[in-house]
């Protein structure tokens, strides 16, 4: 850790104290060194990290409205230029130029007591009428849940699935977990397959029926495919029925290889899932209004003298198997 500057808001920016932050996979392989854009040259050392998070606006830039002050907030990762064609046409999360909070080309991210953050990237976690006070506001844990839970909704709208169809998450992560949780909400029928005793049993734990730990039988509507295992991507072509949709979330650390063949045969829509943009609104809206419970998934909260720790994999045995550790940067 070190001590810096507290962050002055620019024009169109705010400035907001983080109440919570996730530990994400990102964040573990900037640690270790594996992350791409280390590599591409599009993050450089030192970078602050964190993306998932929530907090309080506390301070405004100019031409901001100042009724943002005191409001729980949390934001989008993707800060798009604003000038360029696909921002233009609402995909900043595919700028070139982009900055991404916490993780490409040097914007900061929330592992700090402040976070700047432009007003436009802000999705408010409460409602906005001063005379119901907190009423319908989320809290930081479920808050700082909403940029993964974004990730997971735009999987299970790349499914495209109806009610009663099956769909086949892989891998019980955060990720995966919130994947089965929102589209459970949707009276899809989930199934898990995950390879490690303890996530299997949590998934088990916190409500899914259909949880794997060996390939079931038969093939599914839709397939999401939220590991960093090379092999499941040619696995999930395997597992959709034909005509259906992969979709794919994860990334391993290596290429994966995808017969395009096997694709075209059997008709199946291939799916790419960058970012929560887009539906970081409708996640907070589906756990205010308890449709969606992200809490149980969240072992530990921590402060900022344990991230490091957290970064190398070490977790304390009472924590058990919840897959992600929050920590309070002002704890």
């Amino acid at each position: 850790m070190r001590d810096i500057a507290p962050p002055v808001p620019g024009p169109g920016e705010v400035v907001v104290d983080v109440e919570r932050c996730g530990v994400c996979g990102t964040d573990v392989e900037f640690f270790t060194g594996e992350m791409a854009y280390l590599h591409s040259g599009e993050a450089a050392y030192p970078i602050r990290l964190g993306h998932e998070w929530a907090g309080r606006v506390a301070s405004v830039g100019d031409g901001v409205d100042p009724s943002w002050i005191g409001r729980r907030v949390t934001g989008d990762t993707m800060l798009g230029c604003g000038r360029c064609r696909r921002c233009v046409s609402g995909r900043q999360h595919l700028c070139a130029d982009r900055h991404e909070i916490g993780i490409r080309n040097g914007w900061p991210g929330a592992l700090a007591e402040q976070l700047p953050v432009p007003v436009g990237a802000l999705v408010p976690l409460g409602d906005p009428d001063p005379t119901r006070g907190a009423a319908g506001e989320l809290d930081p844990t479920r808050g700082a849940l909403v940029e993964p839970g974004g990730n997971a909704l735009r999987a299970v709208r790349g499914a495209a699935l109806s009610p009663g169809q099956r769909l086949l998450v892989l891998g019980p992560g955060t990720i995966g977990l919130l994947v089965g949780l929102i589209a459970a909400s949707q009276r899809i029928e989930v199934h898990l397959l995950g390879k490690a005793a303890p996530t299997v049993n949590f998934a088990r734990d916190v409500g899914f029926t259909h949880v794997w730990d060996r390939p079931p039988e038969g093939t599914f509507d839709a397939v999401v495919d939220a590991t960093n295992d090379r092999a499941m991507p040619g696995f999930a072509l395997d597992a959709v029925e034909p005509g259906g949709r992969v979709v794919y979330i994860g990334l391993s650390g290596e290429p994966s290889l995808v017969d395009s063949r096997r694709l075209v045969l059997t008709d199946v829509t291939a799916v790419g899932v960058l970012s929560a943009s887009g539906a970081l609104a409708d996640t907070a809206a589906r756990y205010a209004d308890g449709g969606v419970d992200p809490a149980p998934l969240v072992a530990a909260t921590v402060g900022l003298d344990e991230v490091a720790d957290v970064l190398a994999g070490q977790r304390r045995p009472e924590w058990g198997a919840a897959p992600k550790v929050h920590v309070n940067p002002r704890g």
